[in-house]
């Protein structure tokens, strides 16, 4: 099995554009049934390096209906990955397995999931010196751990939860 590497690019000004198309064609696709959709991780804090994956929430009234939404998201490319069901979301990817350029995450909308999301990224996009450890830690950890991504991942997490923390205090 060949393992896919952990690789960092540069802050990229298209990803903005790439995400405001994805957002609408997701609205088209889902209609009512998205009460908002954000721009979220990496490649939504201008200046900070990321994976070129481009990652959208979706707040739903209910995880009850994400089924239902299948067939329109396959439509515009979305293939559901039921076997990354996480208790409070849904995953969706577009682009080839494992390479994917959009990875499409569906919540409740004001749930735990989506409220820190949406926290993590505020917080860094309002302090700059966070987002800056932010980035070196994930230079480290893509070094340490370039072909093991899940573990580069869940090594992310105390940091994540740790601003998390700060950003509810405020």
């Amino acid at each position: 099995m060949r393992k896919i590497k952990v690789q960092l690019s540069e802050y990229n000004p298209h990803w903005e554009q790439q995400y405001a198309f994805e957002q609408n064609e997701i609205g088209k696709a889902l209609g009512d049934s998205a009460i908002r959709i954000e721009h979220i991780g990496s490649t939504s804090i201008k200046g900070l390096k990321a994976k070129p994956i481009i990652d959208i929430l979706v707040g739903v009234r209910s995880l009850d209906e994400v089924l239902s939404f299948i067939d329109a998201l396959s439509k515009i490319d979305y293939e559901y990955v039921p076997k990354l069901q996480f208790k409070d979301r849904r995953f969706f990817r577009k682009g080839l397995w494992e390479q994917g350029t959009i990875h499409l995450h569906i919540c409740e909308y004001n749930s735990n999931e989506w409220t820190e999301k949406l926290l993590f990224r505020d917080y860094l996009r309002a302090h700059p010196q966070a987002a800056n450890e932010y980035a070196v830690l994930k230079n480290q950890l893509a070094s340490k751990y370039q072909f093991d991504r899940s573990t580069y991942t869940k090594e992310k997490e105390p940091f994540i939860q740790m601003i998390i923390q700060k950003a509810k205090m405020l």
